[in-house]
């Protein structure tokens, strides 16, 4: 595989799979940990869930501040290294049970995320920039992505077995190892890639720091903090409420760029604009696997295992055993989340929560043992439906590119996002074959409802990134890929909004019917405009 790529593909890889293990390997667990009344925060499905989405849409959000610095000041390999240990000391923090060193944590998490997230991806094309390389940019990509899948597919496993052996602090432990190792490798394998690490410092055109700092930064700042302080809470909490305003100054300045620009450019960056309004509902319904999907996982999915795969679960220690005991599991109550008051955890029904809707352990007797798999290993269904699927679509379009027949961008993000919008009827299915959670379903749901939304991260995840760099004026690109992430963020903290309901739903099929129809109202708007982004591109001679 390596043979006709350049000496740095390999290590770039590494350290990106090493990256990515240790993040998925926190995500994977970081709700589930923050509901654990035990050994976690007691946290509600709604608190989680708005921290889960504040979070991650805090981790998208500083690419864009990242990418700046290292381009015009430290350069890629300084900001990688720099990202990468923050990273690293966030994910060991978060093993120190304490409620400061778990903002702190994700804080140098957010941080450390930016410049690190942004920067390789960058040195890796720059690496594909010499003539004999040139035509591979985007196979070294592809590879370079399945890096990442790789990392995000094994992180859980490891997870688990740390979690059932050792508890949390453990599985973040080594979540903070893999991304030391990550920059270990990055470290070594310097020499193949210190020749591209070239800053490109402030070019004619180019906004300076200054003015952004004035015009973007500042701005958002201090209208998070007037969001935060506001006396209750607008949009749900206050954290959401600092998060939109934030958001305000950034879209209004995006909004800008459009009216400011000359006939030339306007075009283009409304194309861009548009797109990006359009996909936030995407990542809104896709970065629920870590909270909605996360949860069904947890307490509506039939994790029981027997036979040979218990002695092999267990041998590897991939399950938990629990154990049944009538007197202190009232079967039939359909209170089953902890309860509070001001805060307080008073009363929790139903613990293990696991035996609520069994009916198979129902009817074990006094004592029995159940053994499980650990919830987390859900988390790698998606990476491996990555894994597998890429070569095929890949393949697909290779297909109809020969026979000239290939879909334009466009066409592929509202494909995209239509097939998301089918995964959710799958989820829905789910629910009712479960009679609405009173009994417990398939994993097969889980896999089929992950295998179609895959399809739909292909088609559109890739093409939008594509998409920035084709059509960006050059003097913009950079922040044009900004507001490619700005949607990526906005959407990710609407997915933790939208889990944050999950409770309020008695019927969760209604919870994924909105999901559904927020999906397909963009993938409506995504198709009505169809024909006019396609006459846009084939204007400026883009596919």
């Amino acid at each position: 595989m390596w043979k006709k790529h350049p000496k740095a593909l390999p290590f770039l890889f590494f350290s990106e799979m090493w990256e990515r293990f240790g993040y998925y390997l926190m995500i994977g667990i970081f709700t589930l940990y923050l509901k654990d009344v035990k050994a976690g925060f007691a946290m509600t499905e709604a608190e989680s869930a708005d921290l889960y989405g504040t979070f991650i849409a805090l981790v998208f959000l500083t690419p864009f501040i990242g990418g700046l610095i290292a381009d015009r000041y430290w350069g890629y390999r300084k900001s990688i290294i720099i990202g990468g240990l923050l990273m690293g000391a966030g994910y060991c923090l978060m093993s120190i049970h304490n409620i400061a060193a778990l903002y702190a944590s994700i804080t140098l998490v957010i941080v450390g995320n930016g410049f690190f997230k942004p920067n390789i991806s960058t040195l890796l094309g720059n690496v594909y920039t010499t003539p004999q390389h040139n035509h591979q940019k985007d196979e070294g990509y592809n590879i370079f992505y399945m890096g990442i899948n790789i990392g995000a597919f094994i992180c859980n496993f490891f997870g688990a077995v740390l979690y059932n052996i050792l508890g949390w602090g453990a599985a973040f432990f080594a979540a903070g190892i893999g991304m030391f190792i990550g920059v270990l490798i990055f470290v070594i394998g310097t020499k193949h890639y210190a020749a591209f690490d070239i800053k490109k410092g402030v070019k004619e055109g180019d906004m300076s720091m200054g003015k952004i700092t004035v015009l973007i930064l500042l701005p958002s700042v201090l209208a998070g903090v007037l969001g935060w302080l506001l006396p209750g809470n607008i949009f749900g909490s206050d954290s959401t409420d600092a998060f939109i305003f934030a958001c305000v100054p950034v879209i209004f300045f995006y909004a800008s760029l459009y009216f400011k620009a000359d006939e030339n450019e306007k075009t283009p960056i409304g194309v861009l604009l548009t797109i990006f309004a359009v996909v936030i509902m995407f990542w809104a319904v896709f970065k629920q696997n870590g909270t909605a999907l996360n949860t069904w996982a947890d307490r509506y999915t039939d994790r029981s295992v027997s036979g040979t795969t218990e002695k092999v679960f267990k041998a590897v220690q991939f399950t938990q055993t629990l154990k049944y005991q009538k007197d202190s599991v009232p079967l039939y109550d359909s209170m089953f989340r902890l309860q509070k008051q001001n805060g307080v955890v008073i009363k929790e029904f139903n613990y293990p929560v696991y035996f609520r809707n069994d009916m198979r352990s129902k009817m074990q007797t006094e004592g029995g043992e159940l053994s499980i798999w650990a919830t987390n290993l859900s988390q790698s269904i998606n990476p491996a439906w990555v894994i597998i699927l890429t070569p095929l679509i890949v393949a697909f379009f290779t297909f109809l590119r020969g026979r000239k027949k290939e879909p334009s961008t466009p066409t592929k993000i509202a494909f995209g996002l239509f097939v998301s919008a089918l995964s959710v009827l799958v989820m829905i299915a789910a629910v009712k074959a479960g009679n609405n959670g009173a009994e417990k379903v398939s994993v097969w749901w889980l896999i089929g409802s992950y295998g179609v939304v895959t399809i739909g991260e292909l088609l559109l995840s890739p093409m939008g990134l594509s998409l920035v760099s084709k059509l960006s004026p050059v003097r913009i690109t950079s922040l044009m890929m900004g507001g490619w992430f700005l949607s990526t963020s906005i959407g990710n903290k609407l997915s933790g909004v939208l889990a944050s309901m999950w409770d309020k739903y008695d019927d969760k099929a209604n919870f994924f019917w909105l999901n559904f129809f927020l999906l397909l109202f963009s993938a409506s708007i995504m198709f009505l405009m169809l024909k006019r982004l396609n006459k846009v591109l084939k204007v400026r001679g883009v596919k």
